[in-house]
């Protein structure tokens, strides 16, 4: 049992790894250890963890409890109970680290992996003990997005990793076996290809399928997953309903499905439907305004029954 003010140790501090250290100090009230290879990136550390935080406190009571910025991988993982690595999809990298994590921390700690790309077979490949690493891939940004997709070896570590990751207000879902981009990453893969499709097939532009996906699809996901979404499409009768009379129409529209190529026209293309779709708006002020709406949406379905 991981209690809620166990040392945590987060490894890698880019983007993904200052934004669960904000969550893990703020929310959880856990002991965090940050330590990145790069003194730089260790400098700025506390400067966007403090912003972060900030955004929190619109969804949670907080804990201030301050971040320790480590110099050695040694230092942030010395009594860690939980160990969040974030370094970047470099196979032979990750595997690196966890030989060095392993040498550093206890026999019942549990170290898990934001990978979005790489598989956990992969991953564990050469461990001592793979039983208690896990994949536990966060959707960008963590502090905010509560989704976190889990796997591993160990059904009692997967329970472990459950308990500790809805302590945080998270949403954990377990694969039944690893895949490439896990759940979530597949399901928006599978989105962007037709929405590039589109734009590359001259259907629509940028911004218009955007504003498509925005002011539909995207409203009904918020609610209801895409299951669930196709049997309320059948009314009274259901997702069998649906099947039984929509469902070769569905199969007509798969077999439409573009399988667009990102060749230099197609780059061009989005690049410069973005371009207009931004509107001279820069990277961070499009975030920022992103985080503002999705705490505003997730604190009204908190409001809303289950």
């Amino acid at each position: 049992m991981i209690s809620a003010v166990s040392p945590v140790a987060v490894i890698g501090a880019g983007l993904i790894g200052v934004s669960w250290a904000a969550l893990f100090s703020a929310v959880g009230d856990h002991q965090v250890r940050v330590w990145d290879p790069s003194e730089t990136v260790r400098a700025d550390i506390a400067r966007r963890a403090t912003a972060m935080v900030e955004q929190l406190a619109a969804l949670h009571d907080l804990t201030d409890r301050p971040l320790t910025i480590c110099d050695t991988l040694e230092e942030a993982c010395a009594g860690a109970a939980w160990v969040q690595e974030n370094a970047p999809e470099k196979l032979d990298l990750k595997r690196d680290l966890y030989r060095q994590i392993e040498v550093a921390v206890g026999p019942d700690t549990v170290i898990a992996s934001s990978t979005s790309a790489l598989v956990w077979p992969d991953l564990a490949e050469g461990m001592n003990r793979p039983s208690r690493f896990i994949t536990a891939h966060p959707f960008n940004p963590p502090h905010l997005m509560p989704l976190v997709e889990l796997f591993g070896a160990d059904v009692a570590v997967i329970e472990r990793a459950k308990a500790f990751y809805e302590r945080l207000g998270r949403v954990p879902v377990v694969l039944q076996r690893p895949a490439p981009g896990h759940i979530a990453g597949r399901l928006s893969a599978a989105l962007w290809r037709e929405a590039v499709a589109l734009v590359a097939d001259g259907i629509a532009s940028v911004e218009d399928v955007d504003k498509a996906l925005v002011n539909g699809p995207g409203l009904r996901w918020a609610v209801v997953g895409a299951h669930m979404g196709y049997h309320l499409g059948g009314g009274d009768g259901g997702i069998q309903h649906y099947l039984a009379t929509l469902g070769p129409s569905q199969e007509r529209r798969w077999a439409s499905l573009g399988t667009p190529s990102l060749t230099p026209e197609v780059r061009a293309a989005l690049v410069a439907g973005i371009a207009e779709e931004a509107a001279g708006r820069p990277v961070d002020a499009i975030a920022a305004a992103r985080d503002t709406a999705t705490i505003a949406i997730l604190n009204s379905l908190r409001k809303q029954p289950t």
